[in-house]
């Protein structure tokens, strides 16, 4: 493990850089850092999903597992060249993803967030997930950055979707559905 803090405040970013992980410094608002930054926001956002009740053990096995792989690949963004998220984890996440979505109904409506506490949470985790995403493709517009990073995002909001259909079904709320026809106007 690498230097631990003792010192939680160092006065290093208060002309508005900070440090990577590789010792160079950055702007705080530079691409990478809004990369990561939001990748550890999502992780927090999972974190409040798992203190909600509800999160059955295999879920909440999932997530702990997604929460130290996206602490990864916040690792990866900080450090330029780091590689610590692989296809592996990606191909978890898909069979994870499988296995929740297997004994759903098929979805014909969109869903509106919403269906008790910890579905909610999840979709906002999900809304964040999908900021990350942007803001990783943004900084592989700028910077080399591994393809796989990307990828992990894009899966895991679509887990965390189908995770929001498990938790607002589980919750007794069930699914919150869009109601499209209500915009329909009687023809003249």
């Amino acid at each position: 493990m690498g230097n631990r803090l003792s010192k939680i405040y160092t006065r290093t970013g208060d002309d508005g850089s900070t440090g990577l992980g590789d010792g160079s410094r950055v702007a705080k608002d530079s691409l990478r850092v809004s990369a990561y930054g939001t990748v550890d926001e999502l992780n927090s956002t999972i974190g409040m999903v798992l203190a909600c009740e509800g999160v059955d053990d295999a879920m909440r096995e999932t997530l702990t597992q997604v929460q130290h792989e996206l602490f990864d690949l916040g690792g990866e963004l900080c450090i330029p060249g780091m590689a610590m998220i692989d296809d592996a984890d990606i191909t978890r996440l898909e069979q994870s993803l499988d296995g929740f979505n297997d004994p759903l109904p098929p979805l014909k409506d969109f869903i509106l967030p919403g269906g008790g506490m910890a579905a909610s949470c999840c979709h906002l985790a999900r809304t964040v997930c999908r900021r990350a995403e942007r803001e990783v493709i943004a900084l592989g517009r700028e910077e080399s950055i591994r393809p796989q990073a990307q990828r992990y995002l894009n899966r895991l909001s679509d887990l965390l979707f189908v995770l929001c259909r498990v938790l607002a079904r589980a919750s007794g709320h069930g699914e919150v559905l869009w109601q499209h026809e209500r915009r329909r106007k009687p023809n003249p």
